[in-house]
């Protein structure tokens, strides 16, 4: 039997230690050596990648992706896709979505990971059928958790309902790490014996049980798993790559990994990490087993967030207090995964109520939007009584809420002439308007500069 490694350095990896502060150069010169190391594919976009790109590092996501896709000719390439937020934190209408997939495929993307926070499959319906209309791999996700209201069953209907969308492969998305073995053998058991699609599974070290975890879902039969390049491992990241495929072949697995290319991938890669704990990049926290995330449940990415939040407002130091406050938030708000854009806001939640001193005083909106309904059906309902008081008397959305939404692309086209050079550009300030106006400005203005630097030396 065989089992297949994404690689996820470039993305999920640098995402849950590091913030996602690699930026295309550094990484750069390793390209063509990940390219010929044999993976079933690299994952290098989408997620926070976006966001991070225009408000951090000064860089345009789809220029990263395209160079990406020219230094890789051999290797799909893989994005996370937050179903109808696509790369934002709220839901975008049905022609942005659809515009959006579509470029991704044309820049470079070849397998697109699509998950609703919720699991509310209307929320990926748009998204798969655009990728396969594209002839690009959907790849539907479940976001894993464990819940009174989460069970093994409701997974599997969930695998039927994208399996009927055309997703040609189905992930388990365990952003916490808190997926132990037992439990990943039976669901993946169940998806195996219930369908014909290949089952990935996606984990996180933080709780130390992926590695477990990883062996008794191959077992069970699922057929690729995500690991990073040890350098960029453990921790709030994924297992090493090199270790699990140690492992399988000791087992007897086809790992089709060339470890001389490995090597030279986790050579390259230890000065970066080396370089990211000097300066703080990397917290140290972010490297430890924390048996803790069994209760509260939140994701790598997550927790490196909330981290760097707290140490900007000097309360690093109640970091105990916010993990404690985080599952209670979780419970109010009817026990909804915690993965990008949820995780975020129930993160910021507990932060507030941490800081205010009174559950619930202060909510962003975005905290009202999902108690209307705009983020979809919740899986269980809301604490009443904390609905009420963050609402008040604003409505409750009805249905799918991306049906309300009027067509924005054209709109955003227009708004933008002359600032924006192509259909990227115009999605990207969709997706982040304040951060891609400012950097499209900026780049307009450097190469004005440049173009009048060229005819006064001509003159």
């Amino acid at each position: 039997m065989k089992v297949q490694f994404t690689e996820t350095v470039l993305r999920d990896a640098n995402q849950s230690l590091a913030a996602t502060r690699l930026s295309y150069d550094e990484f750069a010169p390793i390209l063509q050596t990940m390219d010929q190391a044999g993976y079933y594919s690299v994952e290098c976009w989408g997620g926070a990648t976006f966001d991070v790109c225009l408000r951090y590092l000064n860089e345009d996501p789809w220029e990263r992706l395209r160079k990406i896709r020219e230094n890789m000719p051999n290797t799909k390439l893989q994005m996370l896709l937050r179903g109808q937020n696509l790369l934002g934190y709220h839901h975008y209408p049905d022609d942005v979505v659809r515009r959006f997939v579509e470029l991704s495929i044309k820049n470079g993307i070849d397998i697109i990971r699509i998950f609703d926070a919720l699991n509310d499959v209307r929320n990926i319906e748009t998204a798969v059928d655009e990728a396969v209309k594209w002839n690009a791999h959907a790849s539907g996700a479940i976001a894993y958790t464990t819940s009174p209201v989460h069970t093994h069953t409701k997974y599997l209907e969930l695998v039927r309902d994208m399996q009927k969308m055309g997703v040609q492969s189905v992930c388990i998305k365990d952003m916490a790490g808190i997926m132990g073995p037992q439990e990943a053998y039976d669901l993946v058991s169940r998806i195996k014996d219930a369908t014909d699609l290949p089952v990935v599974l996606h984990s996180h070290s933080t709780t130390g049980l992926a590695f477990m975890t990883y062996l008794k879902a191959v077992e069970a039969g699922a057929d690729v798993i995500d690991t990073a390049i040890s350098p960029f491992s453990g921790g709030t990241s994924q297992p090493a790559t090199e270790t699990m495929a140690y492992a399988f072949r000791q087992m007897g697995y086809q790992v089709d990994l060339n470890d001389g290319k490995l090597l030279q991938m986790a050579d390259f890669f230890k000065p970066i990490c080396d370089q990211m704990i000097e300066d703080g990049t990397l917290m140290a926290k972010s490297l430890r087993t924390d048996t803790q995330c069994l209760s509260y449940q939140i994701p790598g990415g997550m927790l490196s967030n909330l981290m760097s939040q707290l140490k900007q407002m000097n309360a690093l130091d109640r970091l105990d207090e916010v993990l404690e406050e985080t599952p209670k938030v979780r419970a109010d708000m009817g026990y909804p995964p915690l993965v990008t854009p949820t995780s975020q806001m129930i993160g910021v939640q507990a932060v507030t109520n941490v800081l205010q001193g009174e559950p619930y005083k202060k909510v962003s909106k975005e905290i009202q939007a999902y108690c209307r309904g705009e983020y979809g059906r919740t899986p269980a309902p809301i604490d009443p009584v904390i609905k009420e008081k963050i609402l008040g008397d604003l409505p409750e959305v009805e249905g799918r809420f991306a049906d309300s939404l009027e067509p924005q692309f054209e709109d955003a086209k227009r708004k933008l002439a002359g600032l924006a050079e192509c259909d990227e550009d115009v999605l990207s300030w969709i997706a982040f308007p304040q951060l891609a106006e400012a950097f499209l400005k900026k780049r307009k203005e450097a190469e004005e500069k440049r173009s009048a630097y060229t005819i006064e030396q001509i003159d």
